[in-house]
């Protein structure tokens, strides 16, 4: 039976320990998140003036990258058919004169809930008599589409199993350890947070005679960042939902 413990929890990050599964497992569970979670982003864009200094396309671009606080409640694809989706549109419009920084939180989306999770993402800087006025949409797309549809960073490991063979030879692994997992005792090397070790080897290429490390084929340490679209915790909740539809509809199709 699965067994997950958290490690660290906050909106932007998750770290937990997963035990009793594999990598097959964790890694499903990582393309899902990152692939397959929804998150809203602007999508089309019209240029009614742009006299600024930079490309219509450039600017097109930066606002294309902009995280958008997205409510799953509200939005979600809608499948039409077979396999065909529709994509939840949400208009917004952006005015600006002249000079200053036109910054995120200057586009006015329809729905007053969606904003730029970081407001001061500069989208150009204008100088006198330079004006923006553009138009568009934001649509829910997924990461597996569009990278700027991801909602954060997922990654792992397996859980550090490190071996000290020769504690009194072993002690360069204190200076050349970059998360400082070991120290000092009795000028013996011991272990003294083995969950910083992030299975770098530093100090398996530096001692190979005196530290064994290796990584758990069953037990796992998962990170979920969240980029501020969604809080991690609604990613991990969203992807488990998505995944037991995908099992669903496989089982369905296998009878």
């Amino acid at each position: 039976m699965v067994d997950i413990k958290v490690l660290d929890k906050n909106k932007e990050k998750i770290s937990l320990i997963v035990k009793n599964t594999n990598s097959v497992f964790i890694n499903t569970l990582r393309r899902m998140i990152m692939e397959e979670v929804p998150t809203l982003a602007i999508e089309d864009v019209k240029f009614i003036e742009n006299s600024s200094a930079l490309y219509d396309e450039m600017i097109a671009h930066r606002l294309g990258l902009v995280a958008l606080k997205t409510d799953l409640k509200s939005y979600d694809i809608k499948k039409k058919g077979k396999g065909s989706k529709v994509f939840t549109e949400l208009t917004f419009k952006l005015k600006a004169k002249g000079p200053g920084n036109v910054y995120a939180e200057e586009i006015k989306f329809k729905d007053p809930k969606v904003k730029a999770v970081y407001p001061k993402t500069l989208i150009a800087k204008l100088l006198k008599g330079q004006n923006l006025n553009i138009e568009g949409t934001a649509i829910l797309g997924i990461g597996k589409d569009h990278t700027k549809f991801s909602p954060g960073l997922v990654y792992f490991h397996g859980y550090p199993n490190i071996e000290i063979i020769k504690p009194m030879v072993a002690t360069g692994a204190v200076k050349v350890c970059p998360k400082h997992v070991f120290r000092l005792a009795n000028k013996k090397l011991e272990v003294v947070d083995l969950l910083k070790c992030d299975l770098c080897m530093a100090c398996v290429n530096e001692l190979p005679e005196a530290i064994k490390v290796e990584g758990s084929k069953k037990d796992f340490i998962v990170n979920i960042e969240s980029w501020g679209q969604l809080k991690a915790k609604e990613m991990v909740q969203y992807a488990i939902e998505l995944l037991n539809d995908k099992l669903d509809e496989f089982g369905k199709l296998i009878k």
